[in-house]
C-alpha cells in the first residue's frame, strides 16, 4: 500500500527546491536590467494599478525612503509616471508607462526563454510532463500560503 509522504518533508523539499530555482533565475541579469526592488514595484503597479508611493512601500514592507529611491530610478527611466492624486492633489499616484509594460514583458519573455532552453537541453518528455502536471499544484500551494 502506498503511504502518503510526510507533509513536513514535502514542505522542506519544496522550500529548498523552489528557493534554489528562484535564486538561480534571479542570478542571470542582463546589462541595464532592473533590480529586484524595481521589478517588484513595476509588477505591483502592473497587477494592482496606480498607487501612491506610501501604499507601495507598505505593500512591499520597506521604508518610504527606500521606495522613493526605487520609484525615482524607475521614473528616470520613464518606466513609471507620477500624477497628482485626483482625490488629494498633495499626494502623487504612480502608474506604469507603456515602456514599463514593455520592460516587464521583455523580462518575462527572457526568463521564459531561459527556462525553455534548460528544459529542452536537460529533461526527458516524461519529466516535462511531470513538471507540467506539477505547475498547477505549485500555483495552488502558493495561493494558500
Amino acid at each position: 500500500m502506498d503511504q502518503a509522504p510526510d507533509v513536513t518533508e514535502v514542505a522542506e523539499a519544496l522550500r529548498m527546491s523552489i528557493g534554489l530555482f528562484l535564486r538561480r533565475l534571479r542570478q542571470v541579469q542582463a546589462a541595464g536590467e532592473l533590480t529586484l526592488p524595481e521589478t517588484s514595484a513595476l509588477v505591483r503597479l502592473d497587477r494592482g494599478g496606480p498607487a501612491t508611493p506610501s501604499e507601495l512601500a507598505r505593500l512591499e514592507q520597506i521604508s518610504p525612503q527606500s521606495m522613493g529611491a526605487t520609484l525615482g530610478a524607475l521614473e528616470a527611466r520613464a518606466l513609471i509616471e507620477r500624477r497628482p492624486d485626483p482625490a488629494d492633489g498633495r499626494r502623487a499616484v504612480m502608474s506604469l508607462t507603456e515602456a514599463g509594460r514593455q520592460m516587464l514583458r521583455h523580462r518575462r519573455d527572457a526568463r521564459t526563454q531561459q527556462l525553455a532552453r534548460a528544459l529542452s537541453a536537460e529533461f526527458t518528455r516524461l519529466e516535462l510532463n511531470q513538471l507540467m502536471a506539477a505547475a498547477p499544484l505549485i500555483e495552488r500551494l502558493a495561493q494558500r500560503i
